[in-house]
């Protein structure tokens, strides 16, 4: 995939646990789970505002773009 996902990362530098994200953008664990791995297809763009809302940091921390070889 081109899109890769650091929502692991960003999680990470806040020390932030996947239970407590879940809580604070009000998103199942599954579906954060699925995120995280990198298997989710798309992401509505208030999902992405409530994660970077709570997490303190932009879109471009969380989702990077890397040409295919």
């Amino acid at each position: 995939m081109a899109i890769v996902v650091n929502l692991d990362v960003m999680m990470a530098k806040r020390k932030m646990s996947l239970n407590e994200l879940s809580e604070k953008v009000e998103l199942t664990l599954a579906n954060l789970s699925i995120l995280k791995t990198g298997k989710a297809k798309a992401i509505r763009f208030s999902t992405l505002e409530a994660i970077c809302s709570a997490l303190d940091c932009q879109p471009g921390d969380i989702l990077e773009y890397t040409a295919e070889d």
